[in-house]
């Protein structure tokens, strides 16, 4: 088996949803893990040498981490009424302005157009996201402190 063919199988695996495939064959087995809470596909590949062949050092292993696109649960269908605001950055994501300071905004809080909801810490800069709608918090979809990805869903707004 050639590094594109494996190359090929850790994606597939990757994009299938699968937790764990094991593939054995004559003299190669190769184990792929995937954990969606790191967003990360493990691949294992061992090849094992015949008898005679073999090293008196252990059966060399490679370890290739890849990481995953996951996307995000589509929200319910009671949530179809409800704007999602998404990060427009890559970045980790902050509900107060400082470890001191009050949360930007709560569920069931009402806010208005421009209002700051979150900062979002990107290269040690801190972005303001402000609201482009007005409305009342639904839901909060990211937990403080927690890295997010750009175009990922950060809150629930009903704009009714």
């Amino acid at each position: 088996m050639d590094l594109k063919e494996i190359q090929n199988l850790i994606k597939f695996v990757a994009n299938s949803g699968v937790a764990e495939v094991k593939l054995e064959m004559d003299d190669v087995k190769i184990t792929i893990r995937t954990t969606l809470e790191t967003n990360v596909t493990e691949a294992t590949y061992v090849q094992q040498l015949p008898a005679q062949q073999a090293l008196p050092q252990a059966v060399p292993q490679v370890t290739a981490p890849t990481v995953v696109n996951v996307t995000p649960e589509a929200p319910a269908a009671n949530d179809s009424k409800y704007i999602t605001i998404k990060s427009p950055i890559i970045g980790t994501f902050y509900r107060k302005p400082s470890p001191d300071k009050p949360v930007f905004t709560e569920v069931g809080s009402t806010i208005a157009k421009g209002d700051v909801l979150c900062v979002i810490e990107a290269m040690k800069l801190f972005n303001e996201i402000e609201s482009e709608v007005s409305g009342k918090i639904v839901k909060i979809l990211v937990d403080d402190m927690s890295p997010v990805e750009f175009d990922q869903p950060l809150f629930l707004v009903d704009p009714s």
